[in-house]
């Protein structure tokens, strides 16, 4: 398998389960007449401070602008009285729980950390906090500095954060996407499957050979170690991220590009137009593919450059997404349901290690899966024991994996103020169960003549999406989603040859046919023997 396709396959597996960081709203009043109150976003850790979802019957604090201290130890409080009021201090130089230790120990009310680079997510360890209860966020360093230009002084402020709709129309698009990639990608598989079963032209047998070579099949030896491989991959983008994530973009803009052109070229091959060839140093292709070639360039091109233009960059980015999981599924085929189980099995131990075990190991408690898949925290680089200055009220944007289906949360009160909520699915998500589709699929196309499998496979695929959802909406936190999508359709299609009596059949794959054949052989040549040995 060539380093892209590896690298791609290592980009699937970073799930975004999403995380306590929440978008919040600080609500600003001044003696500034008629515009004398403002909103200014916030982010803040729902699961250390628990907000109003209304400013209307919030307690007020009186603001207290002391950024120009750290407030990291004692000494640095100001002799101003911090008690009862709303405090501003500089983010750095000390872990934000220690700022707020201080200023609790002083009595005030509220804690803002003003960041000079955009909005951190608050991911410090709590352990050794539990007297900590005064609210704490972070606010933008810019809309401190013209807070009284805004709304004028005495400025009082408070915090809430109105609550999302329990269901957002992008969790039906989110569902719509997935399974129509997933139900996609096996029909496709299966078609490949039919075409691999015809027998060879008489124009020659290579091209037939070549077609079947663009096909990867896993072995249970191969799905482990690519498993080891993954785990690797992840901990080396948990340490290096700054530098691989340069690496796995270009990846991904290789990788998706040539996905792309993948799928529109096997749609492509049914226009009767453009089949005339050109030719360019002794190779010649149809000009039909040559535009597709450049269109598909050019999309690539254009996700790599406005990548970080949140409000309409996700339209490419999921088709590039879902090109690059439609080629996957196609592409990569696993022998029988027993390799099957050894992968989603070990992806699903991978899945639940790296997110709900790792917060126990790592110094902030915060997962692998999430810090990698999330991209870095927003914090300012150091220098030696100093932050590096910036401008004030930076819009720097931090580079996040392309790893995932975006569609943005419509029904969000928050996102004028704030960078547009994302639901979240993980290309991991969708290819990891599509795998198991797509063998169904060629199981339905070698040995059955329905597509039982198939079906009963991508109706598990959407249950579990279901399932997924509904425990998402019930707990209002992200969810791992291979904890359900995997049970979901092994399940069902387990069910499915118990019920037909062909788990043997169904276990070993391709396999079986080969060992039925041999088997037939041996039978035959020991009854030869035999007779051989009767006769006189």
């Amino acid at each position: 398998m060539e380093l892209s396709a590896l690298l791609g396959l290592v980009l699937l597996l970073l799930h975004v389960p999403q995380n306590h960081a929440t978008q919040g709203i600080l609500h600003a009043v001044g003696d500034g007449g008629s515009n004398s109150a403002k909103d200014y976003c916030i982010t803040y850790n729902s699961s250390w401070t628990s907000l109003p979802t209304s400013y209307t019957n919030a307690v007020y604090y009186k603001l207290q602008n002391i950024t120009s201290v750290w407030l990291c130890s004692d000494p640095e409080v100001p002799s101003i009285s911090l008690k009862d009021k709303a405090v501003v201090v500089m983010f750095g130089n000390c872990s934000i729980l220690d700022k707020a230790m201080i200023a609790q120990n002083h009595e005030a009310k509220m804690l803002l950390v003003a960041s000079k680079d955009g909005l951190p997510r608050p991911t410090d360890n709590r352990s050794g906090y539990e007297s900590l209860t005064i609210p704490i966020a972070y606010v933008k360093y810019g809309d401190i500095a013209g807070m009284e230009q805004d709304v004028g002084t005495n400025i009082e402020v408070t915090m809430y954060s109105p609550s999302p709709p329990l269901f957002d129309y992008s969790m039906l698009v989110i569902f719509l996407i997935s399974v129509f990639t997933v139900a996609l990608g096996g029909y496709w598989s299966g078609v490949s499957e039919l075409e691999d079963l015809r027998p060879s032209q008489s124009t020659g047998e290579n091209d037939g050979g070549k077609k079947k070579d663009e096909n990867v099949t896993f072995t249970p030896f191969t799905v482990i170690l690519f498993v080891v491989i993954c785990c690797v991959m992840l901990l080396l983008l948990y340490f290096f991220y700054k530098w691989l994530v340069y690496v796995i973009i270009c990846v991904f803009c290789v990788a998706s590009a040539l996905s792309m052109f993948n799928c529109l070229s096997a749609l492509i091959q049914y226009i009767p137009y453009g089949r005339c060839r050109v030719s360019c140093f002794s190779k010649s292709a149809e000009v039909r593919l040559v535009f597709l070639a450049v269109f598909c360039v050019a999309v690539s091109v254009t996700w790599a450059v406005f990548r970080n233009e949140d409000r309409w960059i996700w339209i490419l980015q999921d088709i590039l997404g879902i090109a690059f999981c439609l080629n996957f599924i196609k592409t990569l085929r696993m022998p029988n349901f027993k390799a099957c189980v050894i992968l989603l099995g070990l992806l699903l131990l991978y899945d639940v290690f790296f997110v709900f075990i790792t917060p126990f190991i790592t110094k902030n408690g915060q997962s692998i899966m999430i810090e990698v898949a999330a991209g870095p925290s927003g914090s300012t680089e150091k220098n030696g024991e100093n932050y590096l200055e910036v401008p004030p009220d930076s819009q720097a944007t931090f580079e996040k994996l392309p790893v995932v289906i975006r569609v943005p949360r419509l029904e969000y009160s928050a996102v004028k103020l704030c960078v547009m909520p994302f639901s979240l699915l993980g290309f991991g998500d969708i290819i990891v169960p599509g795998l198991l589709v797509a063998y169904c699929r060629r199981f339905d196309v070698r040995f059955t003549s329905a597509s039982t499998y198939y079906i009963a496979c991508t109706i598990g695929y959407a249950v579990g999406m279901i399932l997924t959802l509904v425990v998402l909406i019930v707990l209002s936190m992200g969810q791992p989603a291979l904890l359900y999508l995997v049970p979901c359709t092994l399940l069902a299609s387990s069910v499915v040859a118990w019920r037909r009596k062909e788990m043997k059949k169904f276990w070993n794959g391709g396999c079986y046919e080969i060992m039925e054949q041999a088997d037939n052989t041996v039978s035959e040549e020991n009854i030869i023997r035999g007779e051989a040995q009767d006769a006189p």
